[in-house]
């Protein structure tokens, strides 16, 4: 869903938008049924330890999951309104945003599903440079803005993009981060 919407961040493509969009409720009904699995296992197995521990990374993954097929959803929404890709085009920062948060988020699926540290660290680091990216964005548009007032609504929906593109990555490390709880029991969040 990611690699889609951000297609239709620099072509408009609206059936690949429209995609997207409808896949959003495949989302979330995959993640109300592992949310019921989780929570039927705890009931008749009442697990502890490691296994516990497990479960509950299982129901954190899945959430943070959703929100990103939320945030794609709001990428592909965005990225309908037409002048929004002329734009992107033009933003230096947003072709390196999209490729950097789809790594992000093709690595850590890779160390959740691997059981892979060393990779869910590195997208735990590569969040400052989707930080920084992020805000580069932000700068542009505002540089560019003001000289385009009649495309005021098209900057706004760019921001909106790289808002979401930076909170896709934020959810990737909230996921590196669990992964990391999963495989070693250390709490890195808020370090």
């Amino acid at each position: 869903m990611l690699q889609e919407a951000c297609e239709c961040v620099f072509q408009p493509v609206e059936t690949l938008a429209e995609r997207v969009i409808q896949r959003d409720a495949e989302i979330d009904r995959e993640e109300v049924a592992v949310e019921g699995e989780v929570i039927r296992l705890m009931a008749l197995y009442q697990p502890v330890g490691a296994d516990l521990r497990l479960l509950f990374t299982i129901l954190k993954v899945t959430n943070d999951l959703e929100r990103i097929a939320d945030c794609t959803v709001n990428l592909a929404e965005r990225a309908r309104h037409k002048e929004v890709q002329e734009l992107a085009r033009r933003s230096e920062f947003m072709h390196e945003l999209c490729p950097l948060v789809r790594r992000s988020l093709r690595n850590v699926v890779h160390a959740y599903a691997n059981e892979a540290e060393d990779v869910a660290r590195r997208v735990i680091e590569d969040d400052q440079n989707v930080d920084d990216l992020f805000g580069r964005v932000v700068k542009e548009v505002v540089a560019m803005a003001p000289n385009e007032p009649d495309r005021i609504a098209g900057h706004l929906d760019l921001l909106s993009i790289a808002k979401n593109l930076e909170r896709i990555a934020d959810h990737a490390t909230n996921i590196a981060e669990d992964v990391i709880f999963l495989l070693t029991g250390a709490i890195v969040r808020h370090q």
